[in-house]
């Protein structure tokens, strides 16, 4: 599922994360809806420019001497890191030159980083990308704020959050209740989900 801001591994928030499940606009990309991949933060954008940016990764820190750095990704879209690639940051534009696995994160070569004291000035910074295009694709800030329906034509309330979940990506309501991702049939984007849930499911807690 993909994050209004983040692209996550879920669904993603917008600038966000792109996750597992609900995917949070970022690419923070989710099994259901994604943080997009997966908070987006507004990154340089050019003027006209309205969809906003996912996050899809953060720079934790400086890996050896060469200028490399070490990406955590908040997305499972894995091809936001391929060479030639191009994430966008506070400060300007970062083109992938190579990325490799590095434990959970990964180990990315940024183009004019050239030395460890350039790769330190990184530290902490956020990479966002633009959503992609992706029909199946669930991401946090369609989700957040819509109506959930469920099979009955019940409105059950509004969706606040996106809770990553390994089974799935849980749909937080103002009401308290949480939803499955996988249970969702349809979105009309930031308007309505519409959900087809076990009998008792909004009854728990």
């Amino acid at each position: 599922m993909s994050n209004s801001s983040t692209e996550p591994s879920g669904a993603r928030r917008p600038g966000g994360t792109e996750p597992s499940g609900a995917r949070r606009p970022g690419d923070t990309e989710p099994s259901g809806a994604r943080r997009p991949g997966d908070t987006e933060p507004s990154g340089a954008r050019r003027p006209g420019d309205t969809e906003p940016r996912l996050e899809v990764g953060r720079i934790d820190k400086a890996q050896g001497v060469r200028g490399e750095v070490i990406v955590r990704l908040t997305t499972n879209r894995v091809e936001r890191l391929a060479p030639g690639s191009v994430l966008a940051t506070s400060s300007g534009p970062l083109e992938v030159v190579s990325s490799r696995p590095h434990n959970d994160r990964w180990c990315v070569a940024f183009a004019g980083v050239r030395d460890r004291d350039a790769a330190e000035a990184l530290r902490g910074t956020v990479l966002l990308a633009d959503a992609i295009d992706d029909p199946t694709e669930l991401w946090v800030h369609e989700l957040i704020g819509a109506r959930v329906v469920d099979q009955a034509g019940v409105d059950r309330g509004r969706v606040v959050d996106i809770v990553a979940n390994p089974a799935s990506d849980l749909l937080e309501l103002d009401s308290g209740a949480l939803v499955p991702a996988r249970f969702i049939v349809d979105v009309a984007p930031c308007e309505r989900v519409d959900v087809d849930v076990p009998d008792g499911l909004f009854d728990l807690g």
